[in-house]
């Protein structure tokens, strides 16, 4: 079955939403107007259960099929936050917010999964009980984990959990996937260098603490190169340096550095936390130093279910043909945080084509509004496919 008429009928209005949203970025957990709105419009569809502030300021919304024969429950989701960048695409639904903007795409993940809330509850054609996750603080709040920590899968016995993600480059219409790791963890690391602060044209009576960060930035380039196996992906990248002292004529007393990590399992995340903490310890040492070494714990690897992952191909197959749909795309290394719904639950997160756009996080960045009836119907079918009404 290819896009549902319904969906290609309410393209226009769901569109609206999507532009309306576009114009009206929120950050984090504060998108208070945002779930005003989508309250609004899940109470217009006549859904059966509405729920704010899980996750502070997320919504969950429940539809009821026609009959609930075997007690399933499937849950969607969609993120609801903009990103803190200027925008810079002309377009005439642009950002009335200075320095704010829906840069990745949140703005139509809402609207389609809003877009399906509608048909779903006019159709109810499934036995069971959708629940409808709009979710906050994707952009490095962990939104995801907030509603998993408030009980929302006990709270409403979700069973198994989908959400999907643009993807600038895919051609719209086409979808991509994979069993086991999609996207990377995304940890943060800091170093702080402490040494003996100095005059510049003294060296001998100080501990250069510039020299020692230099050294320790160039000893963490082997860290993937020479600990990680060659088959696996990695990626450490230093992002900030900077001394306690902006003059040329002066030896820096400390130095602070910091940077992300992104990995793919488990084994290799530890493995390159310890790798920097020795690095950094014992190169600070060498030259007569010290480092501290602060390690945040980020999003997870984003791990699909190998069943559900099937049942999320099926789906798309179904909306846009085999040979639109990727089975077995190569992981990325960018973070999602849905890869804590997905260690609360079994389930899969798949990609759909955004056409040639600019790439997430730029300015120029916009969501393609000709992927709507894909990713809605691709919400609809999961839900009919995965709780098919009862005969």
């Amino acid at each position: 079955m290819p896009i549902r008429n319904r969906f290609a009928e309410l393209q226009g209005e769901i569109t609206g939403w999507r532009r309306h949203l576009h114009a009206h970025p929120e950050l984090m957990f504060d998108v208070h107007e945002t779930a005003e709105f989508v309250q609004a419009r899940l109470k217009e569809f006549g859904v059966d259960e509405i729920t704010p502030g899980i996750g502070r300021t997320g919504v969950v919304a429940v539809i009821k099929g026609q009959s609930d024969t075997q007690g399933r429950v499937v849950g969607l989701r969609a993120d609801m936050d903009a990103l803190p960048i200027h925008e810079a695409t002309g377009v005439d639904y642009a950002s009335e917010v200075e320095g704010k903007m829906h840069a990745c795409g949140h703005d139509g993940h809402t609207a389609m999964l809003l877009g399906a809330a509608k048909y779903l509850a006019e159709t109810r054609n499934f036995d069971g009980t959708a629940v409808l996750i709009f979710q906050p603080a994707e952009e490095g709040g962990g939104g995801g984990k907030e509603m998993c920590d408030d009980g929302m899968m006990d709270r409403w016995n979700i069973q198994e959990v989908y959400g999907l993600h643009n993807a600038p480059g895919m051609p719209v219409g086409q979808f991509a996937i994979r069993s086991g790791a999609l996207m990377a963890s995304a940890d943060e690391f800091e170093i702080k260098v402490t040494g003996k602060g100095g005059h510049a044209a003294e060296p001998a009576e100080a501990v250069d603490t510039t020299l020692v960060a230099a050294q320790i930035l160039i000893g963490l380039q082997s860290v993937v190169s020479r600990n990680v196996k060659p088959i696996d992906r990695v990626v450490l990248t230093v992002g900030t340096l900077e001394t306690d002292s902006n003059a040329s004529n002066v030896i820096a007393h400390t130095v602070r550095m910091q940077g992300t990590v992104r990995t793919l399992d488990s084994q290799n995340r530890a493995l390159v936390e310890q790798r920097i903490r020795d690095i950094a310890t014992h190169t600070a040492l060498a030259f007569g130093a010290t480092a501290e070494v602060i390690w945040e714990d980020g999003y997870p690897v984003t791990v699909n279910h190998e069943a559900e992952t099937a049942h999320a191909v099926e789906a798309a197959n179904a909306v846009a043909g085999e040979r639109n749909v990727d089975p077995n795309v190569d992981p990325i290394m960018p973070a999602e945080d849905f890869s804590f719904m997905l260690e609360a639950r079994p389930g899969a997160y798949i990609f759909l084509g955004n056409g040639e756009s600019a790439q997430c996080h730029h300015p120029a960045y916009n969501f393609n509004d000709e992927a709507i009836p894909f990713g809605c119907s691709w919400f609809a079918e999961l839900i009919e496919r995965r709780m098919p009404a009862s005969s």
